[in-house]
This record gives structure tokens, sequence and C-alpha cells, in this order.
């Protein structure tokens, strides 16, 4: 009889996480150019694929490229991406796009009634996955020295990660000016106290694993919330932390520093003007390329003749297609 009190309340707190969020209906262009390939070497070209989870719904439209795309997926994180190649470049610009239908959904999770989420388990791997450190992520040296200061008179783990993200938040700038930022590089922060998503959300995951608390990456657009069109001009970022008897508890703190008067909703969530299309740092592609593990994976990587090509145009764009909220409040 308990177990069942138990599920009902869990089904309860779920479906009223539920009704209360809002969701954002909206096609999305990913276009991208290759140009001015050399003629006879090996082309080779990757892009992230948008693909659905528990909080959006991604229907591909359409997907067309001057070369044959086929659909892959790396096997650390589960990201899929379309690949294609050439053995000998013969034309001097490919050009590819990708066209979606999505629905994103708000995810919030109300950490007052923290049994909605109980049911969720991190495995041993997991676990170990979302706590090592990352190439520009470290979780030792100045970063845990921050985060043990910054931690004490915490104790549990969600108490940490909020004094954490307290810590990031009014340390940090939102700026991207002069050279460094938009890496993800922990230390570059922890030096210069400014940067973009990337450079807030690695921080925070730095300090978070330091002390125990496994942290994810995730990228992908933003979608401007007051416009029902318009091109993209680049990538958002954001993290999730882990807290055991709770689950996967979302964070987006650069936003939190743009729109202050949200500082404690993005503790907690993270609202539907976003799509994702990857997970994680330190990427290997499928098929894997010759070049470095990515950084992160938002953005196509090409690569000719055996090694990075950057001469890419890249074009990103949504239309609402509708804006509603699920229930009302």
């Amino acid at each position: 009889m308990l177990r069942k009190s138990i599920l009902a309340a869990l089904v309860f707190f779920a479906s009223l996480a539920m009704a209360q969020s809002s969701s954002r209906h909206f096609t999305f262009r990913y276009e991208f150019t290759v140009r001015n390939t050399d003629p006879g070497q090996r082309l080779r070209v990757w892009a992230p694929l948008a693909h659905s989870d528990d909080f959006q719904d991604v229907k591909v439209v359409s997907m067309t490229g001057d070369l044959p795309l086929r659909k892959t997926r790396e096997r650390v994180f589960g990201d899929e991406m379309v690949y294609a190649e050439t053995a000998k470049a013969d034309k001097p610009e490919y050009h590819f796009a990708v066209i979606y239908d999505i629905v994103r959904r708000e995810r919030v999770v109300d950490l007052s009634h923290p049994p909605q989420a109980r049911l969720v388990r991190l495995s041993a791997r997991e676990s170990q996955m979302y706590l090592k450190p990352d190439k520009l992520v470290p979780t030792t040296g100045l970063p845990a020295e921050l985060a043990a200061k910054e931690v004490q008179g915490s104790h549990t783990q969600l108490e940490k990660a909020r004094a954490i993200y307290e810590y990031v938040f009014h340390n940090m700038k939102y700026d991207k000016t002069g050279t460094g930022w938009g890496r993800g590089d922990t230390l570059y922060a922890c030096d210069a106290k400014k940067g973009n998503c990337t450079d807030f959300h690695s921080l925070f995951m730095s300090m978070a694993r330091s002390q125990g608390i496994p942290a994810r990456f995730e990228i992908g657009f933003p979608l401007p919330p007051d416009k029902n069109s318009a091109d993209i001009a680049g990538y958002h970022c954001w993290s999730d932390f882990y807290v055991q008897g709770i689950g996967w508890i979302p964070v987006d703190i650069s936003e939190a520093w743009k729109h202050q008067d949200k500082h404690d909703y993005f503790f907690g969530a993270h609202d539907d003007n976003r799509v994702q299309f990857s997970m994680g740092r330190d990427i290997v592609l499928s098929p894997p390329q010759q070049g470095e593990p990515r950084n992160y994976f938002v953005y196509p990587y090409v690569e000719l003749g055996g090694r990075e090509y950057p001469n890419v145009s890249n074009k990103f764009s949504f239309e609402d297609v509708s804006t509603k909220t699920v229930a009302a409040k």
C-alpha cells in the first residue's frame, strides 16, 4: 500500500510539472556550404542531428546535400549526426540542408517536491562519465579549490550545487570581448571571470564534479523569445547536474546572468526557447574523424585531404508554427 501511495505521488507531481510547462512549436533550418574545395582531395563532412528526447519532439522534414547523407551515432553520449564523403572532391562548393519540425518543452524540476524524480537513477558507468574531467574542464587544481571554499556550510549535494551556481553567477560576466572566450575553458573562466555560455557552464561543471556531483554539457541553439522567425547567429549551451533521490537538475547560468530576474528560475529549469543538438565534450564522431576529438559538436565539421577544413559557411534560422501553453497555470 505504501509503495502504491509513493507511486501515486510521483505520478501526481510529474503530471503537475507537465501541466505547468510551456512549449514552442517551430521549424528549424540547419544549412551550410563547404567552399573552395581542392579538386581531387578526399572530402568528409559531419553535422549534428537534432533528435527527440523527453523535452523535444523532433521530425526531420527534409535532408538534402550535394553528397548523399547518412545518419550515424557516436557511442559515448548517443549523439546523432549525418555524414557524407567523396573520395575526390570535384565541385567548388558543396551545400547541405536539414529542415526540422520541432516541439520544445519547458523543463522544470520542482525542487520543493523532489520525490517527483526519485525513480531516476544514474548507472555506475554514467556516474563515472559525468564525474571525470574533460580536456578543458579539469576537476582538480584551482576550480576544485574554489568549490571547496564555496560549499563550506553546505550539507547536501543540492546545497553544494546551489552554492557553486551562486559563485559562477556572481563572479562571471557575460562578455564576448577579447580572445579566449567560447572554448569552454575552465581555467580561462577562473582567470578572466568572463565569457559566454560555454565558459560559464564549464566552470560550473568543473566545480560540481570536483565535489562529486555529476554534471553534463548540452548544446544547441537559442530561439529569440520576442520573435516569431529569425536567423540565428550562433549556438547556446547549458548544463545539468545529478543529485541522488532527485535526478538530473537543469541549470542555465549564462541566461540567468543576462535575465537576472530569472536568477532563481534557471536553477532547476530550462525554458522552451531552445533546441538541443548534442551532448558532451571531447567527442569522437561517427565514423571517427582523423583530427582531434571535438571540443563540442554543434557546427558542421569538415575534413579535406585528412585535415580539418574550416572554409564552411553556416546559416541557421527558425520560424514559429505556434507558441502555446500546454495548460494554464
